[in-house]
Parts: C-alpha cells; structure tokens; sequence
C-alpha cells in the first residue's frame, strides 16, 4: 500500500492497483497515550469496492514488524511507521559526498535490532574513494556479523548481487539525502524513471528529491520503498537501560560485567570497557552507544 494526499494506493490480491480512502473508524483507534500511523506503506488491508468505482480501506491487519522512529512533534511522541511489515531493510551509505554518517547508522541498526528485522548495508560510490577505503570505513560492521554490500553505479559495481538480495521481498531503502539510493534503483530497474539525487559540492548536502514514501514492484518479484532522506532518527521504544542489548558486540560483554545495571562508562570491571581496551569493540561503536545512552545529539 503507497499512501500520498490523504489517499492510498492499494495493489489488490488479482493484480489491480486502485486508490482508497479510509474509513473514518481506523482514525478512532489511536492511542490515548501517544499518536501513531494508523496506516502506513506495506500494510496489508481490507477493502471494499463500490458499484460506482469508489473504493475503502475497511480495516488493517495487525503487523509483523515495521520500521519505526519517534517523530518530532509539538503536542508530544508520535510513532511514525517508515514502512510496515518489511522483509529487509536496506541501509545505504555513501562512501563520500557526503562523508558516511556512521552514527545514523548505528541508530538504524539498533532500531533494525529492536524490531528484529534484517539489514543489509550498502556502501555506495565506492568509486570515489576505492575498494580498499571503502572496506576501511565499514568493515567493523561485517566483523560484527552485518551483510556489507559495496556498490557503484559508475563501474556497476554490487549492482547484480544488490538486485538478487532484493528479489521477492519487501525491502526498504533508506538512508540520508544524497547518497544515491535512486541512482541505485535505476540501475536495478531503469524504467523506474527515478530522479537521482545530486549533491551541492558547496554544502555537501543531499538535497531531498524522493519527497514522498513510495513502494514499487520489482520485475524480478518482490517491492521496494524509496524512502525520503532521512537527516533525523529518533528511537521509539527504546529505553537507555536496553540500548547495550541492541550492539551485538556489546551485548555479548554485558553479562560479564560486575553490576547487573553497568552503563558501561564509570563502573569498576566493566566487561565492555576491557573489550574496547583489548580491540574486541571498535571505540567508534562504543562511542555511539555512549551517546545513545545518554541522549548526546549526533
């Protein structure tokens, strides 16, 4: 399901895709508490279809897991569904223009963690800095246990397998502005017609061309969401005294920790801090914790 001003279109069980608006029941079931995406993109619903060629969305499915953040609101927390009921999430990154954010990484790995859903991270433009650069700056993430796919659409670098990992699934692709996730699509798929993203060589900023959330069929089976740039990534349902559980490699330390409540910064025998002392934990994901931890902005 694509949703765009207020209405939503849905591909049906027989291969129609028809647009739907929502009936005034599903926005009765918000929360008291906070607010949420009653529908969001890949939901699987219910709908009705009228002899006039009108048709509703009756009622949504429960979901088996959705990519969430908590969205920046001035009447309090609001639940903001990226995308529902993926099979994977696709986690692209630039290996330059722009400089790879690793922070905003790391909070999507831990939201990804969170929701168990599975990532898969694409280095992109690895053709600006080479092969051997690309692997320097993200290879603490396959040592992990990550999937590390490195691309480039200008020497068709990853392309084929990229398009493989995406066949028949539900796949989400998001990442910060400007780190060519469109260029990627149409290299997949070039009919498509995906506008590509170009970064101001002045700021080296992304400037934000997928302007809405949109889901496409693949030729080869499956669907893919272009997500918009994402510049923030707040976490949802995360509490502070949770977050080591969601670094892998910390969270394999936690239980040889001294004290039971151990936040891995000030504590006597920390088995966490010796791991970063001996090598075992990259200080950069280490540092990332930390900041999470504690609210630090990025």
């Amino acid at each position: 399901m694509n949703i765009q001003s207020g209405f939503y279109q849905v591909l049906l069980e027989d291969g129609r895709e028809i647009t739907c608006h929502a009936r005034g029941k599903l926005k009765l079931r918000r929360p008291e508490t906070f607010r949420e995406d009653v529908m969001a993109m890949g939901d699987l619903v219910l709908v009705s279809e009228q002899e006039d060629g009108n048709a509703a969305i009756e009622d949504v499915l429960p979901r088996e897991r959705a990519l969430i953040r908590s969205a920046p609101d001035s009447r309090g927390d609001f639940k903001q569904i990226l995308l529902a009921n993926p099979d994977q999430v696709v986690l692209v990154f630039a290996c330059a223009q722009p400089e790879p954010h690793l922070r905003m990484l790391d909070r999507f790995l831990v939201i990804c963690e969170r929701q168990q859903i599975q990532a898969l991270i694409v280095a992109n433009k690895v053709d600006l800095v080479g092969i051997e650069q690309a692997q320097e700056m993200f290879s603490l993430y396959s040592e992990i246990g990550y999937e590390v796919l490195y691309t480039s659409v200008k020497q068709n670098l990853g392309i084929d397998t990229l398009r493989e990992a995406l066949k028949d699934k539900l796949s989400g692709l998001v990442g910060p502005s400007g780190v060519g996730k469109s260029s990627l699509l149409n290299s997949i798929q070039p009919e498509l017609g995906l506008a590509v993203s170009h970064v101001s060589e002045s700021t080296d900023k992304g400037r934000h061309t997928t302007v809405t959330r949109r889901l496409f069929p693949l030729n080869m089976g499956g669907f893919v969401a272009d997500l918009p740039g994402i510049r923030m990534l707040s976490l949802w349902d995360i509490e502070p005294e949770e977050l080591d559980a969601y670094f892998r490699e910390i969270g394999a330390k936690v239980a040889d920790c001294q004290f039971s409540n151990c936040t891995h910064t000030n504590e006597p025998d920390c088995a966490v801090k010796k791991a970063v002392a001996a090598g075992e934990i990259h200080p950069d994901r280490y540092e990332s914790y930390v900041r999470m931890r504690f609210g630090e902005d990025d």
